[in-house]
């Protein structure tokens, strides 16, 4: 992070992996910010687990998102929360499909709904590249980053 935000370079933040996996078990609803065509940012929530050390989710492969990550897979992940941070960048791609009997039993339990057979078309994952997380109230002490640089 740059040094205006009072993080000296080269230190390690006070989180842990755990933390992170657990406020991303929590969530209900994950952001996925992905691009368009032209470039232009665009950022849509979505319901999804935290599921075997990725992001899995479900969206209707005609959607803008879908459409905008099947061209440029890229993406950013955000849960809901500004004051417990966790930001997700990876790159989508299909669910492995042999997750998905324990995929539909977990998103039920999750949201008590269960996707039907032609909503399973649409299932994808996003696996960690790199992580950026912090607790704002104790920022930058807490601000933590896991995975690639830059």
């Amino acid at each position: 992070m740059p040094s205006g935000y009072g993080i000296a370079s080269g230190a390690d933040g006070q989180l842990d992996w755990a933390w992170v996996e657990e406020q991303c078990a929590a969530s209900r609803n994950y952001w996925v910010c992905t691009t368009r065509a032209d470039g232009r940012p665009h950022a849509m929530p979505v319901w999804g687990l935290w599921f075997e050390g990725r992001v899995v989710f479900s969206t209707d492969p005609s959607s803008l998102k879908a459409r905008n990550f099947l061209a440029r897979p890229d993406v950013v992940v955000h849960l809901e929360s500004g004051d417990e941070v966790v930001v997700i960048e990876g790159r989508v791609e299909d669910m492995d499909r042999a997750m998905l009997p324990a995929f539909l039993d977990a998103y039920e339990t999750k949201y008590d709904y269960r996707p039907n057979a032609e909503q399973t078309a649409g299932i994808y994952q996003v696996r960690p590249v790199r992580v950026l997380a912090w607790r704002e109230r104790e920022f930058p002490t807490s601000a933590t980053r896991f995975g690639a640089g830059g």
